[in-house]
């Protein structure tokens, strides 16, 4: 299951992970982020154990989005080591997405 991140829990559960963290920039209303929906839930079941996958809503989080340049939704950020590894704009195909891992 996919962590919903925020601004209080972004810097234990992203930047402080033992693991890499793929992090999904959405918002409720966007029709690609709703397309990526049920890929990134099959990611946070099937990364169980090699890392882990959240969500963060940018209306409700527009600091974390204004932070790391969040400019088009959906932007999905691999994290390693609490640094940004990887960035995918707009909808992604899963494989591209685990290959990453």
């Amino acid at each position: 299951m996919e962590l919903k991140l925020n601004s209080e829990n972004f810097e234990k559960e992203v930047l402080n992970s033992n693991e890499p963290v793929l992090v999904d920039f959405y918002a409720d209303w966007c029709g690609p982020c709703k397309m990526m929906l049920p890929i990134i839930e099959e990611l946070a079941n099937e990364l169980q154990g090699k890392g882990k996958v959240g969500k963060i809503n940018v209306d409700e989080n527009q600091n974390l989005a204004l932070k790391y340049d969040v400019m088009s939704i959906p932007t999905l950020i691999i994290f390693k080591d609490g640094k940004e590894f990887k960035r995918f704009v707009g909808v992604r195909d899963k494989n591209e997405l685990l290959e990453q891992f």
